[in-house]
């Protein structure tokens, strides 16, 4: 039996480094946000209060992943801003079928960066009625440095 050894660069080696390559990477979340209400006649979005949306640097319109920790269900929608101080984690449209009030959820937003640029990303903790406790930053020098 006869093996091989390629020597030749694998994918991974000819774009690491390289600066015109875009990656997806976690620019911020809200960690255990207690799911406040649902609505399921509604045009569909994340309706959250402003301290969350400012704490977590998260804009009207974006996109977000919903992580819930109770079902696991996964799923993407985007964010409108609720009443500022209310604590609210409202959501809305079809996605009200995945989560129930009281439930604790994952909040994750995404950017794209080139390779090499220096970035952190933000995990925002609450308390059980949704109020910042503390803002943490993590993360590398560089895109693609932890590999």
């Amino acid at each position: 039996m006869f093996f091989i050894l390629d020597r030749r660069p694998s994918l991974w080696h000819s774009i690491a480094g390289d600066p015109n390559v875009l990656r997806f990477v976690l620019r911020s979340k809200v960690h255990r946000a207690t799911v406040t209400r649902t609505e399921l006649n509604y045009e569909g979005s994340l309706t959250l209060d402003p301290v969350l949306m400012q704490a977590g640097e998260i804009f009207p319109g974006e996109q977000v992943q919903v992580l819930c920790l109770e079902t696991g269900h996964r799923f993407e929608t985007y964010v409108i801003e609720g009443e500022r101080g209310s604590g609210e984690v409202c959501v809305n449209g079809p996605a009200a079928r995945l989560v129930q009030p009281g439930d604790r959820v994952i909040l994750m937003v995404y950017g794209l960066l080139t390779e090499g640029e220096q970035w952190k990303w933000k995990v925002v903790h609450v308390d059980d009625r949704n109020r910042v406790t503390r803002v943490e930053r993590h993360g590398l020098e560089k895109v693609g440095s932890g590999v």
